[in-house]
C-alpha cells in the first residue's frame, strides 16, 4: 500500500509533510479541471477532487490511497478560479478587496475501490487593497497559481483583516479535517 498525493501543489505537499506524512507519492493530475453547472460551491470542489483522483489512479496499484484536493475561492457566489494572466490577478484582486469571500475545498480519499469526500469552508474578510498594492504584489509574481489570485500563506496574507474557518483549508488542504478522514482507512497521523 502506497499513498499518494494526487496534486503537483508545493503548498500540499508541505502541509503533508507539515503533520509528519512522509514517504507519500506524488503524481499530479495533468486533466483540465471541468466545473460542471448547476452545483454548489461543495459540489463542485468534490467533483473537481474525484475527478482527479480517478484520474491519477490510473497510473497507481490496487491498494493505494490517493488523496486528491480542489480549492475554489467564491465571492458572491459566483466560482473565482487561479488567474491567466497578470491582468486577470487584478481583476481578482480588486473585486475581492473590501469583501468577504468564502473558500471550498474538496477532498477526496479514493482506496480500496471505494472513495470517501468531504468539504470544508472557510471565510476570508479583505481590506481594501490600494491599486499600487494589487500592482506590486501581481509584479511579485505570487498570485499566478493561486485560487483567488492570492496565497494566505504568502505576501499576500497583509490583504487578510480575519479568517472564520480552518486557515489551512485557504492554503488549499484542511488537514484536521483530511487527518479524520485517513483514520478511517488506517493511516495516522
Amino acid at each position: 500500500m502506497n499513498i499518494v498525493l494526487a496534486s503537483g501543489s508545493p503548498r500540499r505537499l508541505e502541509l503533508l509533510r507539515m503533520v509528519g506524512l512522509e514517504g507519500f507519492k506524488v503524481i499530479p493530475d495533468t486533466g483540465k479541471e471541468e466545473i460542471l453547472p448547476g452545483l454548489s460551491p461543495e459540489q463542485t470542489v468534490c467533483q473537481i477532487a474525484l475527478q482527479k483522483a480517478k484520474n491519477v489512479s490510473l497510473s497507481c496499484g490496487e491498494n493505494d490511497i490517493i488523496i486528491a484536493a480542489d480549492t475554489l475561492v467564491y465571492l458572491d457566489g459566483r466560482p473565482i478560479g487561479k488567474p491567466e494572466s497578470p491582468e486577470d490577478a487584478a481583476e481578482m484582486l480588486k473585486a475581492l478587496s473590501g469583501h468577504k469571500h468564502t473558500v471550498f475545498t474538496g477532498v477526496v480519499i479514493l482506496a480500496n475501490g471505494g472513495y470517501t469526500t468531504a468539504t470544508e469552508k472557510t471565510d476570508v474578510f479583505f481590506r481594501d487593497i490600494s491599486d499600487e498594492e494589487v500592482s506590486a504584489y501581481v509584479r511579485s509574481g505570487e498570485p499566478m497559481d493561486k485560487a483567488g489570485a492570492y496565497a494566505a500563506q504568502g505576501y499576500g496574507a497583509i490583504f487578510i483583516e480575519r479568517i472564520e474557518g480552518d486557515f489551512f483549508n485557504v492554503m488549499g488542504l484542511p488537514l484536521c479535517r483530511l487527518t479524520m478522514m485517513l483514520r478511517e482507512y488506517g493511516v495516522a497521523i
